[in-house]
């Protein structure tokens, strides 16, 4: 991967000789031409039976000159787009190149900015690799120098930027996500977000583990009892100078699930069950990355986010099937299953975030069931929303930025269906039945009715056993451009 990529605003701004750059023109695999600027050598290139101008496909002229294959004009989209540029970005990285100029003559002015963001996220994310941890025996190569994208078209390049920005976030989330436990425990996210905060200007506050139990926060407090690593709540805020119009006196809260590691507790997970649960906090990492690129953006929205940290262990010390736990608002829970706290911290979360922050709406982002990936498989994440134009945004967003959804229902059955003989509610029902909707029917004791809400379970998306063209295999960083488009169109 590259050590970093930077967007241009022009080739004048970013290199004093042209000798430095790859000029890089588009072409369908449908009768498509090269524009009349491009370079002599990419004529013959882009004529020789060899390429097919298939999607992302890359081919070189004899003076290092390129040319990017789009497949069918009629099958182009922005999704498309973002694949062609995981494809191409490779080819141009074995290429060693480290400085592209785009002609973008061959798109539509109305179309200019939104595919070169998706050019440039797919550049960022297909050649992004999880190295921090390489070690004196690694065989893989070191990482390429700094790749600058520019473009002389201005909506090309400002989309080119957009790109990159919601890609580094990704890519933060991803890095994050992949950080082993030994390593990454709840102090180690707050770190974190204390460098994100500072960084971007956004507010931080970290509530520690005695003064969470001070509140009441007893899912936060019982998950994380077992562990030397205590737990907290993360608490990150993107105040702007300006607020929209529409937003103007309205907050967004966001929260994210961020067990930095899930044994299951006393629940154990058996069966070499354990392994990969480094990745039971992506929706924690998501919300990170994604207020590290709402605050560099600067958007006018009023956003606050919420990450419950906690490690899930089996100790003494730690939290039993029969405990009855008090959350912050008031309710009582018997626990059934340790291994499904994700639920626990989260609704501490939803519950002492709405009664302080009075939110116009609320997203909350958790790897949580088993059963979403059962219903879903790894194709998309499944949601639950009590409003229908939230419902809409959220839709419309997953359509835009390739991050597909799924509504499922959630009636008051399900949530009676959470009710507990000894306490208010169970975290889990033994019975199997509707088993991705417990999660969302147990959240939503803990958000109050009258407050736009939406629940996402990424627990199918989170990560990748096999590499695609977007993502190697491990965390994936799905919900991070979800999130930044959300917030853009509200803005």
């Amino acid at each position: 991967m590259f050590t970093s990529i930077h967007a241009a605003l022009s080739s004048k701004q970013t290199a004093r000789s042209s000798k430095s750059q790859t000029r890089v023109c588009f072409v369908h695999s449908d009768g498509g031409k090269l524009p009349e600027a491009a370079p002599a050598s990419l004529r013959s290139t882009a004529s020789r039976a060899a390429f097919k101008a298939e999607l992302g496909e890359c081919a070189f002229g004899d003076d290092g000159a390129a040319v990017i294959g789009l497949g069918l004009k009629a099958s182009l989209t922005t999704a498309t787009m973002r694949t062609a540029g995981a494809r191409a970005g490779k080819a141009l990285l074995r290429a060693g190149v480290t400085h592209i100029e785009f002609d973008a003559t061959c798109f539509d002015k109305s179309s200019r900015s939104s595919f070169a963001r998706a050019l440039a996220e797919g550049f960022a994310l297909g050649t992004w690799r999880f190295d921090a941890l390489d070690g004196s025996a690694t065989t893989r190569a070191a990482r390429a120098a700094k790749l600058i994208l520019a473009s002389a078209d201005t909506a090309f390049a400002e989309g080119l930027a957009q790109g990159l920005a919601a890609a580094e976030a990704v890519n933060l989330t991803r890095k994050l996500g992949a950080t082993p436990p030994n390593i990454c425990d709840p102090a180690f996210v707050a770190n974190e977000a204390k460098r994100v905060a500072k960084a971007c200007g956004l507010r931080c506050r970290v509530i520690g583990y005695a003064e969470a139990k001070r509140l009441g926060m007893g899912g936060i407090c019982g998950v994380g009892q077992g562990s030397d690593a205590k737990p907290c709540l993360i608490v990150l805020e993107h105040k702007p100078k300006r607020v929209s119009a529409r937003m103007k006196g309205k907050t967004v809260m966001l929260v994210g699930k961020t067990i930095t590691y899930d044994t299951g507790g006393y629940s154990l997970k058996v069966n070499n069950g354990m392994k990969g649960m480094k990745y039971d906090k992506m929706g924690g990492m998501a919300v990170l990355g994604a207020m590290q690129a709402i605050a560099k953006s600067g958007a006018a929205v009023h956003v606050v986010a919420l990450l419950p940290a906690a490690e899930n262990m089996v100790s003494s010390n730690a939290y039993r099937p029969d405990d009855i736990i008090k959350l912050v608002n008031g309710v009582t829970v018997e626990v059934t299953n340790t291994d499904a706290e994700g639920r626990l911290v989260l609704a501490d979360a939803l519950a002492w975030g709405a009664k302080e922050y009075e939110p116009a709406m609320i997203f909350d982002l958790a790897t949580l069931t088993g059963g979403v990936v059962t219903a879903l498989g790894n194709f998309c994440a499944g949601y639950f929303c009590n409003d229908a134009k939230l419902a809409t945004l959220v839709e419309e967003s997953a359509t835009r930025t390739g991050e597909k959804v799924w509504r499922l229902p959630l009636w008051q059955e399900h949530k009676d269906f959470m009710k507990s003989q000894h306490a208010d509610i169970i975290n889990s029902n033994p019975s199997r039945l509707a088993h991705p909707i417990q999660g969302a029917a147990f959240l939503a004791y803990f958000v109050p009715p009258t407050i736009p809400w939406c629940h996402i379970d990424i627990a199918g998306v989170a990560q990748t056993d096999s590499a695609t063209d977007l993502a190697a295999a491990g965390p994936t960083g799905y919900g991070v451009r979800l999130l930044i488009d959300i917030i853009e169109q509200l803005g």
